[in-house]
């Protein structure tokens, strides 16, 4: 008992010291002025690595047998309640409300994973996108590839495109989809490194579903950068990644059929990167509704813990002890039919 104790003193520590004070600070100003008082228990959850969840997205391609009673004998439960707008039967996920990590599983060539650990939270924007069997679906900014397997455990796409720019990323990427998707299926996707703000002029209109699950300033990873020199490099570029994501943004709406609807996410707090950004979009996009999500998120407030005060057409998961998903922005929109 002395041993593990000392060693979880050990590794709290190791954790502890690994927060980036640049970042820090740089966060602190920022979110104290746009979340107010949520702040500080979001401050102390992302702070805290021993108190991160994990969530089990089970693959419905590779069934194992003893698998949920098991989760259920320690403590996991179904995350997703029955009364969401949309919810597939074969799309299935476990929680728990105590922190402690499932065993990942490594990738071995030729064979399926059981299941897949993420942030419950990062699931939102795939159940808001609502992808039903035979729809031509885009994942644009795909890496490392959680939401496009969550994608293909909800229906079986026309055409299903996963496209990342980062050469590194796309190979994680397709490593991804190896692991949890068969064969026949994998003929199905095309997985691509094209510039995603690109795509929109090289397929208009071809799609009915597209996901924006753009690159942001990663607050959960940022504040560990280990490197302080790496950290002050980003906070200074972190101004230009709006424009990137209105670009993607664009890019994603002239990809899209008309009456087609896509979903805009990211994993930070930082409303310049997360309403502004749709709200440009809106302004400048005459083509472009917001669609209510409301619904969606008022079934999830069980496991969930939101910003108030949002749009309906968006939501902004808040990280808390016992809920510590998030931060997870997502924003819905439509193209309106050409008339």
């Amino acid at each position: 008992l002395f041993l593990s104790l000392k060693l979880e003193k050990k590794t709290k520590g190791k954790l502890q010291k690994q927060v980036c004070q640049v970042v820090l600070d740089h966060f602190e100003k920022q979110y104290t002025a746009e979340l107010g008082d949520a702040w500080s228990s979001v401050r102390d959850v992302l702070t805290s690595p021993w108190c991160w969840q994990h969530a089990l997205l089970l693959n419905r391609f590779s069934r194992c047998p003893g698998l949920e009673s098991s989760l259920a004998e320690q403590g996991y439960h179904p995350a997703f309640p029955a009364a969401l707008p949309y919810l597939p039967a074969a799309f299935r996920c476990y929680i728990r409300a105590t922190p402690g990590r499932f065993p990942s599983q490594k990738h071995q060539p030729g064979r399926l994973k059981e299941y897949y650990l993420l942030n419950a939270a990062s699931l939102l924007p795939v159940l808001a996108l609502e992808v039903k069997d035979g729809e031509d679906v885009l994942d644009l900014c795909a890496a490392p590839g959680g939401k496009s397997v969550a994608i293909l455990q909800c229906a079986c796409p026309g055409h299903f495109h996963c496209n990342e720019y980062d050469d590194l990323r796309s190979r994680w990427l397709e490593q991804t989809i190896e692991s949890f998707i068969p064969d026949p299926l994998i003929n199905l996707i095309m997985i691509s490194k094209l510039d995603g703000r690109q795509i929109g002029d090289l397929q208009p209109e071809f799609y009915d579903k597209v996901l924006v699950d753009a690159p942001c300033s990663n607050d959960r990873s940022w504040l560990f950068s280990a490197d302080p020199q790496q950290a002050v490099l980003r906070l200074m570029q972190r101004k230009e990644l709006s424009s990137l994501q209105f670009q993607l943004l664009r890019s994603a709406i002239k990809a899209l059929r008309p009456g087609g609807s896509l979903v805009y996410s990211t994993c930070t707090l930082s409303k310049a990167e997360n309403s502004d950004v749709i709200n440009l979009i809106l302004n400048s996009c005459r083509n472009v509704l917001p669609v209510d999500i409301s619904e969606m998120a008022r079934g999830v407030s069980q496991e969930f813990t939101f910003l108030s005060g949002t749009q309906q057409h968006e939501l902004l998961v808040l990280p808390e002890k016992g809920r510590a998903w998030g931060p997870m922005y997502v924003a819905k929109l439509k193209k309106m039919s050409s008339t």
